[in-house]
């Protein structure tokens, strides 16, 4: 099973608007096996592209070498691309994708749903150094519309940020990114815009900071990222017998 198994609890094509937006967010992040018509030339790479009908295409992709080789029922020269430069590619050329066809994750994306995805994955609303105005609790739709999907995003960047804050503000909401390195803050709006982007419409618009107002009121929404305890060492084997000649 993998990460796009375990969001498929209800088929792809049959689940609702929000459980397909969270595959497709994963789909983004996911490093996918494509298929190639033949092997690859340098950097050049043509696509195995299998006709759906009416003139129709489609790119073959699965999140393991083994399920790719097992679609075709045989080996193939394959191309490892991550799930957003993947689409960026299809939508382009006007070619749906095929994703691990027989898995529980298996889907057929036209390549109007890849443009569509593109779309949503190519937002990154500049961060917001300050924020001037009174704060105030969240609105309590929009906690629930963000809690969970917010904290496994910002899970999936571990040592970027210590601490999300969601507060309520003047005609929007905003959240507040605490202990993120100055590098990393254009990745983390972007991060945060593309999770929106993949949710229902929130109420308000949501605004990111990285500084923190002096005071935060009363019922702000904390996430505390706790750090990645440090790898442990492997045990030492014990010792082996002497081999006898």
């Amino acid at each position: 099973m993998s990460a796009l198994d375990d969001l498929c609890k209800t088929p792809f094509h049959e689940a609702d608007n929000a459980a397909r937006a969270a595959v497709l967010r994963r789909l983004a992040d996911t490093e996918l096996f494509v298929a190639l018509a033949e092997e690859p030339e340098g950097e050049t790479i043509s696509l195995l592209r299998l006709p759906l009908g009416d003139g129709a295409e489609a790119a073959l992709a699965c999140d393991d070498e083994a399920r790719l080789a097992a679609a075709l029922g045989r080996p193939v020269p394959y191309a490892v691309l991550p799930g957003r430069e993947l689409a960026r590619r299809l939508a382009a050329a006007g070619v749906g994708l095929l994703v691990n066809p027989d898995a529980p994750s298996a889907m057929l994306l036209d390549a109007g749903t890849l443009d569509w995805l593109t779309g949503a994955l190519a937002g990154a609303p500049a961060a917001e150094e300050a924020w001037l105005g009174p704060l105030r609790a969240p609105d309590a739709a929009v906690v629930a519309a963000l809690a969970e999907p917010l904290g496994a995003r910002l899970a999936d960047m571990p040592g970027l940020v210590e601490e999300a804050v969601l507060v309520g503000a003047e005609g929007a909401h905003l959240l507040i990114l605490k202990g993120t390195p100055e590098a990393a803050r254009p990745a983390l709006a972007k991060a945060v815009a593309e999770l929106v982007a993949f949710l229902p419409p929130l109420p308000a618009p949501l605004d990111v900071t990285f500084d923190a107002p002096a005071a935060l009121p009363a019922g702000a929404l904390a996430i505390r990222l706790e750090p990645l305890p440090p790898p442990q060492p492997a045990p030492p084997e014990p010792p082996r017998p002497p081999r006898l000649r």
